[in-house]
C-alpha cells in the first residue's frame, strides 16, 4: 500500500524529490529503488523525516511504535503523521509521536490502480489543515471520507475487505457462466467487463443501487429469476454476516497486536 501511494503521488504530479522512502529491508530497498529511479530511498525512518511535511506510515502494526518512537526526535513540530497501518490506534501514535498532529487512515487495495477507498480519523492535534492535507495525500490513490476512529473497523469490514468480497463474486460469475456452457476464456471477459461497467454504472448515475437493480429487472424476465435464486441462497444476509465478521476481526486485531 505504501508503494501505491508512491506511484500515485507521482502520477498526481509531486516531485519526486519531495518524497522519501524509508526502508530496512535491502531486498526492498533495492527493488523501490529500481522502480522509482530519483526518490530517495533510506534505510531508517529517522534518515527519512527532517524537514518532512508530512510522515506516512506504512508498516506491519507490531512495527510502528518502535518506528515512530525513532523517528520522532527528527519530526518538525507540525509535521503531519499520517497513518495506514492496520489496527494502530491514535492513541498508541500520539504516545509515540508527542504533540504532534496524528491521522489515522484505512485505504483498500484499489489504490494500486488509483481506484482506492480511504477513509480518514484526526487525532487530538490535527487540525482542518491536516484533514486537508491527508485527503490530498489519499485523493492521489482514490476518493477520502473522513470518519471518527470509532468507524474506523467497519470501514475495514466494508471497504478495506469489500475488493475481496467482489472477486469472490467475479470468481463465482466465472463458474456459473461455465457451468452453462460457456468457454471459461469467455466467461472470464464477459465477467469482468460487467463487474467494471455495473461499477460505472453506480459511480455515475444519479440513481441508487435499488433503483438501478430494479431498471434491469423485468417482471417474470430472466433477472428477476436469477435474483430470486440469490435471495433463496441468502446471498444478502451473507453479505451482511461478511461485513459484520470483518468488522468485529478488525477489531479484535487491535485490541491483541
Amino acid at each position: 500500500m505504501g508503494e501505491a501511494l508512491v506511484a500515485g503521488l507521482l502520477d498526481a504530479g509531486f516531485e519526486r524529490d519531495a518524497i522519501c522512502v524509508a526502508e530496512i529491508d535491502p531486498d526492498r530497498r533495492h527493488v523501490i529503488e529500481a522502480d522509482y529511479p530519483d526518490v530517495r530511498v533510506v534505510p531508517s525512518p529517522a534518515w527519512a523525516v527532517p524537514d518532512a511535511d508530512v510522515v506516512i506510515i506504512a508498516l506491519k502494526p507490531q512495527h510502528v511504535s518502535a518506528a515512530l518512537e525513532a523517528a520522532a526526535p527528527s519530526l518538525g513540530e507540525h509535521t503531519l503523521v499520517l497513518s495506514i497501518a492496520a489496527g494502530v490506534t491514535i492513541a498508541e501514535l500520539e504516545a509515540a509521536a508527542p504533540g504532534r498532529p496524528v491521522i489515522r487512515a484505512m485505504p483498500n487495495t484499489p489504490a494500486l490502480v488509483r481506484r482506492g477507498a480511504s477513509a480518514i480519523a484526526a487525532g487530538t492535534h490535527a487540525g482542518e489543515a491536516d484533514l486537508e492535507r491527508a485527503e490530498r495525500l489519499l485523493g492521489a490513490v482514490g476518493i477520502v471520507v473522513r470518519v471518527p476512529e470509532k468507524m474506523l473497523d467497519a470501514v475495514t469490514g466494508l471497504s478495506g475487505s469489500g475488493p475481496a468480497y467482489v472477486f469472490l463474486l467475479a470468481e463465482a460469475l466465472v463458474e456459473g457462466g461455465v457451468l452453462n456452457g460457456l468457454p471459461r476464456d469467455i466467461a472470464h471477459t464477459l465477467v469482468h467487463q460487467t463487474i467494471f461497467g455495473a461499477g460505472a454504472l453506480l459511480v455515475d448515475s444519479d440513481e441508487g443501487p435499488e433503483a438501478l437493480r430494479a431498471a434491469v429487472t423485468s417482471p417474470g424476465g430472466t433477472t428477476a429469476a436469477g435474483l430470486r435464486a440469490l435471495e433463496q441462497g441468502s446471498m444478502r444476509g451473507a453479505i451482511l454476516d461478511a461485513v459484520t465478521a470483518a468488522t468485529e476481526r478488525s477489531r479484535e486485531l487491535g485490541q491483541t497486536k
